[in-house]
């Protein structure tokens, strides 16, 4: 999910899923705070069905409330996020706490192999990182889980995050070595003093395979065995990697008895024998992390070389290729729930429309997949194509209507003269707009000149929020249908 990463992050740095595609047909309009009531009826849902990743450090979450952003995932059909926590120092508590309160079940998604940021981190934190066959200087920093004091200083992080947050679940993403196809390219390790070490230590040989040297008597193509224990010491790195992290002493489930944890592993189209070139290139066995963490769900994650394609080169029915990797773990493990994650936008040459996602969730569920989820929230082909579109509505006072849309809108276009017109037997009134705010997609309206009993309400001139997309900043803002008119109740005794 995270590799190329030079294609995937700025440090400026979804999606209409099978169930609720309703939503983007111009629904009736629903009580926009109605959600309040399933408070903690997803214990179960958490595990099944569609979830989305999101990344709140990216600017379309910024200079907004917590409630918007809650209210924006639950309008497009959300019981479940995913928290992708970019740096275990600075996690938003108040942000988990709001999603929670209006019903929806929040997972933290951390990366196990390194980090895009190491603010806070102990000054000892460059000893930690890996050695790969060539040096990459790619803004991000990747470490070994060879070094003890990394393991140590995540399984602390970790357990603080569950024990100070109230998430649901967590979840380790890429605590893999890399890279595919990392030998040819130089991203391979670890290879490092670290790897020497712990692989001398496990085995008591003087030395590890040698990648670059063909005429070498220990190259990987020639000495064979030594390259077979190399492949095994990494598979039980990574697996133990983790297994330290959630079930060791001081760990995750050491700290949290109720927490949900997913692993997670890479799947690929890339021929009948993939799964065995996964095991040897990057230490991943699907089956024995299972084995080893005991996890309530595991993900497969839509390696890079397969989510970098354009939609058109991708069909939905891509995870078809997958089922290699759902039958070793199924081998194994022929009951725990399983899930598939797909990128949606990582580049722009890549981005996946709604339809596309739909059609992936079908498939995901044909193929016996419990879950699905999708990086990230704001970056669907959706958010650059589609109107912003009245979903929902709440009257929680006499004076006062919140009208939900299903993506962020721009507070200046609701201010313009007759963006707002209260529709009445009598005539048409423009709503002044000091009586008008916005808040991430909520549209909020403050007057006591509201009719106190049900009125229609025309909404027109308002747009969507380029500045704060990824891609295609300076493209002419979408603008709602014309004509588009609501119906406001009168507020519930």
């Amino acid at each position: 999910m995270y590799n190329s990463r030079k294609f995937r992050f700025t440090r400026e740095l979804g999606i209409c899923l099978l169930v609720i595609c309703f939503l983007f047909t111009l629904l009736p309009i629903t009580d926009a705070h109605a959600d309040n009531s399933i408070q903690g009826k997803h214990k179960e849902a958490e595990l099944y069905g569609p979830t989305i990743q999101f990344d709140p450090s990216f600017s379309y979450y910024q200079n907004r409330s917590a409630e918007s952003i809650a209210d924006e995932f639950l309008q497009n059909g959300y019981t479940t996020v995913r928290y992708f926590v970019v740096n275990e120092n600075n996690v938003n508590r108040e942000l988990v706490e709001t999603l929670k309160s209006r019903g929806l079940s929040v997972w933290a998604l951390v990366l196990g192999n390194g980090s895009y940021s190491v603010e806070g981190f102990p000054s000892d934190w460059p000893t930690w990182q890996m050695e790969l066959l060539t040096p990459v200087n790619d803004g991000y920093y990747r470490f070994s889980p060879h070094s003890a004091s990394y393991v140590e200083w995540k399984k602390n992080k970790l357990a603080d995050l569950v024990r100070n947050i109230p998430f649901d679940g967590i979840e380790v993403a890429e605590p893999y070595f890399p890279e595919w196809e990392g030998i040819n390219r130089g991203v391979y390790g670890d290879v490092g003093p670290l790897a020497r070490a712990a692989f001398q230590q496990q085995y008591g040989l003087s030395s590890i395979p040698n990648f670059t040297d063909p005429s070498h008597p220990d190259y990987y193509l020639t000495n064979r065995e030594l390259y077979g224990k190399w492949i095994e010491f990494r598979v039980d790195t990574v697996n133990g990697f983790l297994n330290e992290l959630i079930n060791g002493k001081g760990g995750v489930r050491d700290t949290r008895k109720d927490i949900r944890v997913a692993t997670w592993s890479l799947a690929i189209d890339a021929g009948d024998d993939s799964v065995d070139k996964l095991r040897e290139i990057q230490g991943l066995d699907a089956a024995e992390m299972i084995s080893t963490v005991r996890p309530d769900v595991h993900f497969l994650q839509t390696h890079w070389p397969d989510w970098m394609k354009s939609q058109e080169a991708l069909p939905p029915t891509y995870i078809n290729q997958y089922q290699n990797f759902v039958d070793q773990i199924r081998a194994v493990h022929p009951d725990i729930p399983l899930g598939v994650q797909a990128d949606i936008g990582s580049g722009l040459w890549m981005v996946k429309d709604r339809n596309w996602y739909n059609s992936l969730g079908q498939v995901a569920l044909d193929m016996g997949f419990k879950t699905w989820t999708a990086y990230e929230y704001h970056l669907g082909k959706y958010m650059y194509e589609e109107a912003p579109k009245p979903v929902a509505i709440a009257r929680p006072h006499h004076d006062q209507v919140i009208i939900s849309f299903q993506k962020r809108i721009d507070e200046s276009s609701a201010k313009l003269p007759g963006s707002l017109i209260i529709m009445t037997e009598a005539g048409e009134i423009p709503i002044a707009p000091e009586h008008i705010t916005v808040d991430g997609n909520m549209l909020i309206i403050q007057s006591n000149q509201l009719p106190k009993k049900e009125f229609r309400l025309r909404i027109q001139h308002v747009t969507d929020t380029p500045s704060y997309w990824l891609y295609n900043k300076e493209q002419t803002a979408n603008v709602i249908i014309e004509g588009t008119v609501i119906q406001v109740n009168k507020k519930k005794k």
